[in-house]
């Protein structure tokens, strides 16, 4: 977004929460590789000490603060999440974008709970597709196209919907997981496809013209800031262009606690912020876009006064509403020594394998009884011995015994993933906590969620077929790790950091927060861009739909909104 509006010649500030971070010096080799630092103390990450949410399973539960990360992890510092994140990019499915529509028009209105609050966008694939591709054209995206035009193409996924263009840049070859696993995929019936890769396969310029360098992989992306202008993120592919504009300022350790309303609260007037020596600042503007991450989003609205909270009793409100997240399983091949996987060769998403076959509504639902689906990948991010020592689960935990596992296992296992969707329900949202406040003594984000039986149901179908395909890749034993009925949501163990959904885009303001262009319905000079615009979530990681929806909005805010001003869709 400071590309695009500085581009269209407005004078853009940008404040931002943490710290400066840019390739140089920050993410130098060798110091970046520690993974105590980065993976497990997080250095890159939000410190919680300062601000977090509150997490409780239902309503009128209490709450208690997330004190220690391990669900999810908030990006800290210039690129937030984008700094540190694997690079698997993807699209949307066309029917996620849709999703109640679909559903009913193939299943009946009966066949999706009372209690789901799932809705359609009120956007299409079509409408987001020339996006999508020039945000992987910026990224460098590699990966094999399956539908170019209306055809399909050999190689890729034969369920993305139509592009426009092939990827900008051919996948690396596959490790060799993700070998064992395609070959078994195709044993099995399946396409299996390369993981689209915002981890650049060569030297590569993109439409900015900044250039990025060949992935080696080192094995050192999630958590990682990359030292060779490989994964894109905004410091490899954006900001450098972004340096020296004029009308473009950036203030970083910028907190802001506010946005700032006129006297009618139908009007932004600018932001108030607690800088870097603790000074409070009201800062003019004639328009705020809010780019934090999801969780920030909700409860910068929230804080800020802009738009009616959600209440589960009555349905009704917005800010908040729909919060979802995602239900993730594994199961991890063991093989004998004879097999030797070479775990420190990987990369967050380079040399990845997936299969598509029982995500969104590419598969008949109609007496399975769930909404929604899984992707179903295979590869390795990398072999650090801190985090990354997959062991059976019958292993020691300590000692002699434990050494003995290591030895046996490091180098000869490999493990295969589901990324499950998870649907909005009524029960399900963001609020602010009555208790708990941060370091500025503003109240926290409050968390109510929990899985629901439609999630088991899908979980404990999809995590079935990666089992096959496991199988069909012949260890000499697997063990699976899958949520099942009773098992609470854990925040202790991490399973993604694609939270959704509290300010929902929709087609009225009755259901959602944004318009179909990332507007608030209240206010109308006030934009957010994040997951928090999704209705609920997909069974792929939401970077690529995050920045199409962005690019896409972006394109109506130069066109019409900087010439007219107000409401660009009318409630």
């Amino acid at each position: 977004m400071a590309k695009e509006l500085t581009d269209a010649g407005l004078s853009v500030l940008v404040l931002e929460r943490g710290p400066a971070r840019d390739t140089s010096p920050d993410f130098e080799f060798p110091r970046i590789a520690d993974e105590l630092k980065y993976a497990v103390r997080g250095d890159l990450w939000q410190p919680l000490a300062g601000e977090t949410v509150t997490v409780r399973h239902r309503p009128g539960d209490t709450a208690v603060p997330y004190r220690q990360y391990g669900s999810f992890i908030l990006g800290n510092g210039t690129g937030g999440a984008g700094a540190h994140w694997n690079g698997q990019q993807w699209r949307a499915s066309p029917n996620d974008l849709r999703i109640r529509s679909v559903y009913e028009e193939r299943y009946g209105k009966k066949f999706i709970p009372s209690d789901m609050t799932i809705q359609d966008y009120g956007i299409s694939f079509e409408e987001l597709e020339p996006w999508f591709d020039h945000f992987e054209k910026v990224t460098g995206v590699a990966g094999t196209a399956g539908n170019v035009r209306g055809r399909l193409q050999d190689g890729g996924n034969p369920y993305e919907g139509a592009r426009s263009n092939p990827y900008p840049q051919q996948p690396l070859p596959p490790i060799l997981s993700s070998q064992l696993f395609a070959n078994a995929a195709r044993e099995l019936g399946y396409k299996p496809f390369p993981v689209p890769a915002a981890n650049s396969t060569a030297a590569y310029t993109n439409p900015y013209g900044v250039r990025m360098g060949p992935c080696n992989l080192c094995g050192y992306c999630e958590g990682f800031g990359c030292f060779l202008y490989s994964k894109a993120a905004p410091q490899t592919t954006i900001i450098p262009i972004l340096k020296g504009r004029r009308n473009l300022e950036v203030r970083h350790n910028a907190y802001v606690t506010r946005i700032l309303l006129d006297s009618s609260g139908k009007l932004a007037t600018g932001v108030r912020y607690i800088d870097a020596n603790g000074k409070q600042v009201d800062q003019p503007a004639a328009m705020v876009v809010l780019a934090s991450f999801q969780l920030n989003n909700v409860r910068m609205l929230l804080l800020s006064g802009i738009g009616k909270p959600y209440d589960p009793l009555t349905g009704k409100g917005v800010v908040g509403r729909n919060y979802a997240y995602q239900m993730v399983s594994s199961t991890t091949a063991y093989f004998d020594e004879s097999v030797q996987m070479n775990p420190f060769i990987g990369a967050g998403a380079a040399g990845q394998q997936a299969v598509d076959e029982h995500n969104a509504d590419h598969f008949d639902h109609g007496k399975l009884g769930f909404v929604g689906g899984a992707m179903i990948f295979a590869g390795a991010t990398g072999g650090r011995p801190i985090v990354q020592m997959p062991l059976p689960p019958d292993a020691p935990r300590w000692g002699s015994g434990w050494k003995s596992a290591v030895r046996k296992h490091y180098a000869h296992s490999s493990s295969v993933a589901t990324m499950g969707s998870v649907m909005s329900y009524r029960d399900r949202y963001l609020d602010l906590d009555p208790t708990y406040r941060d370091a500025h003594g503003l109240p926290l984000l409050r968390m109510t969620f929990d899985w629901h039986p439609n999630e088991y149901k899908m979980t404990a179908y999809t995590s079935a077929r990666a089992a096959e395909i496991v199988r069909a890749m012949k260890p000499q034993r697997m063990a699976q790790h899958v949520l099942k009925p009773g098992d609470s949501y854990d925040v202790r163990v991490y399973q993604s950091t694609h939270n959704t959904g509290g300010a929902i885009i929709g087609t009225n303001p009755s259901n959602s927060v944004l318009n179909r262009y990332s507007q608030c319905w209240d206010v109308p000079n006030v934009f957010v861009f994040g997951a928090s615009s999704f209705p609920q979530n997909i069974g792929y990681n939401p970077t690529g739909l995050v920045a199409a929806l962005t690019y896409f909005a972006a394109a109506k805010i130069r066109s019409t909104y900087l010439k007219t001003g107000g409401l660009l869709v009318q409630a």
